[in-house]
């Protein structure tokens, strides 16, 4: 049956590689596979941040874990990963979580093109890179493998003021839908993780129109229905489970039936509610 049949969980004892694994659910992830007896790489575009949560790891667990930096929207530094992990570990991947990724916020008038790459550049690229390069590897070993895409509810919300964000989170959502009809018949899961708000630094250190200014702090204080680290477990245990998708929150459930009971219906009520939102803000004061 492979190395994922029905007594054995993928998330227990992987030997797995975490994208943006230098902080929020990245972290997250990379501390819980090590407390589940997982042997983890820690990958981000910042060195430093890598090296705190290996050793975050390694204060806390048994475990033996590894920072290695790596841009994931520049396919060399992916496909580097990819041979450096198996060397590190001296094990073949077991599981790959392509977690890093970027906020991005503003009209889709206000936007500029260097904004557009920039988010497709990590949030889209990156994972594309992720899948490109480790999906072969996972065939190979023939015992199976298992895949986690951070998406977000944005994939399918389609909010106004978060084009380019929503266009690269709905791509996450398309392939790895298409990669789990694919790649069943290899014995690889695939999970895709569609949150709403979450603590974590993406929104902090994003590209938001300075009329939003503040406004992420506040939001993530009074609306964050969730951890990182609850958002992890859940996600982990339905990947054991055998379920694509992991919709963490009541919001995010909430829009994802909505939206496919009535598109339409749904959509509208978007460009009803848009004005209201933007009242909002101007009357809760955030400010540049």
């Amino acid at each position: 049956m492979g190395l994922f049949g029905k007594k054995n969980k993928p998330s227990e004892n992987a030997y797995a590689v975490v994208t943006g694994a230098g902080s929020g659910i990245g972290r997250s992830f990379a501390l819980e596979l090590a407390r589940r007896g997982g042997t983890v790489v820690c990958a981000d575009i910042h060195l430093e941040a890598a090296q705190e949560t290996v050793d975050q790891i390694q204060s806390t667990t048994s475990s033996n874990a590894y920072a290695v930096q790596c841009d994931v929207g520049k396919a060399e530094q992916v496909q580097a990963l990819a041979e450096q992990a198996e060397q590190l570990m001296g094990h073949d991947v077991t599981l790959v979580i392509n977690n890093a990724g970027v906020g991005l916020g503003g009209k889709v008038d206000e936007l500029t093109l260097d904004d557009w790459q920039w988010c497709m550049h990590v949030n889209l690229w990156g994972v594309v890179h992720g899948c490109h390069y480790f999906v072969p590897k996972l065939k190979q070993n023939k015992q199976g493998g298992a895949i986690i895409n951070v998406a977000s509810a944005a994939a399918y919300t389609a909010a106004p003021e978060m084009t380019a964000y929503n266009v690269t989170k709905s791509s996450v959502l398309a392939l790895s839908e298409t990669l789990s009809a694919e790649l069943r018949s290899a014995n690889i899961r695939v999970n895709v993780l569609c949150p709403t708000l979450v603590p974590t630094n993406i929104m902090k250190n994003g590209r938001l129109p300075n009329r939003y200014s503040g406004l992420a702090d506040q939001l993530l204080m009074n609306h964050a229905f969730t951890t990182s680290h609850d958002v992890v477990n859940l996600t982990l245990n339905n990947l054991d489970a055998g379920k694509l998708y992991t919709i963490p929150q009541p919001d995010a459930k909430l829009f994802w039936w909505l939206k496919r009971l009535s598109p339409q219906t749904y959509t509208r009520l978007l460009g009803v509610g848009y004005p209201i939102f933007n009242n909002y803000i101007k009357k809760s004061g955030a400010k540049a």
